[in-house]
């Protein structure tokens, strides 16, 4: 259920994020397919090849692409992988948890648009990744503002009266990243700042 509404959302309908406490927001999904402010600062820091993690309409596996930087995209829903490919960008239809091409030759793993989120557990998240990494590779990860509070959510999608099942979804800020990316094996967590988004570099 999950996956079909945000390929809902894919596809411009209108779809909310609901959190226990009842509130919703919606989901804009449409951002996603367009660059956006601070993605450039983030696709110079990528080495080839690079894995994008929960890629969307893939954005930014095609901009990797046109720069000459091999790529791949994976996400959970199919109408996200065609997108990408129709876009010019290589993309499977793969949870990150599951056999992902090319483990432990990655030189670059992108987390972006919050996506160090996924599963509810970045330190586990972070530890799946660091081993599809090679030596000496790194993680991008797009963060929370340094005044955010970490946390785990608990939140459903919703389509008017339809309802999803509910599931964790984490937000890390920039000041907590340094505390968890050891966890996850990491030495070194580096943060910046570009156009009001914030990023960390774990190597």
């Amino acid at each position: 259920m999950i996956g079909e509404m945000y390929a809902d959302a894919l596809a411009g309908e209108s779809v909310e994020i609901e959190y226990v406490d009842g509130t919703r927001v919606p989901l804009e999904a449409a951002r996603w397919f367009e660059p956006i402010a601070g993605d450039e600062e983030l696709l110079t820091r990528c080495a080839s090849p690079t894995l994008d993690v929960g890629s969307g309409p893939g954005r930014l596996t095609v901009a990797l692409t046109r720069r000459g930087i091999r790529s791949l995209g994976i996400d959970v829903t199919p109408r996200a992988v065609a997108l990408t490919r129709r876009a010019g960008g290589l993309a499977l239809l793969r949870d990150v948890f599951d056999d992902i091409p090319y483990s432990g030759r990655w030189a670059a793993a992108l987390l972006a648009d919050g996506n160090i989120g996924i599963g509810g557990n970045p330190a586990a998240l972070l530890h799946r990744v660091r081993h599809l990494l090679r030596p000496g590779g790194s993680v991008l990860a797009e963060v929370a503002p340094p005044g955010t509070r970490s946390r785990v959510d608990r939140l459903r999608l919703r389509r008017g009266p339809v309802a999803g099942q509910w599931f964790g979804w984490a937000t890390v800020s920039a000041r907590d990243i340094g505390r968890i990316a050891p966890a996850a094996g990491f030495t070194a967590a580096d943060c910046w700042t570009a156009h009001d988004r914030w990023f960390a570099r774990l190597s």
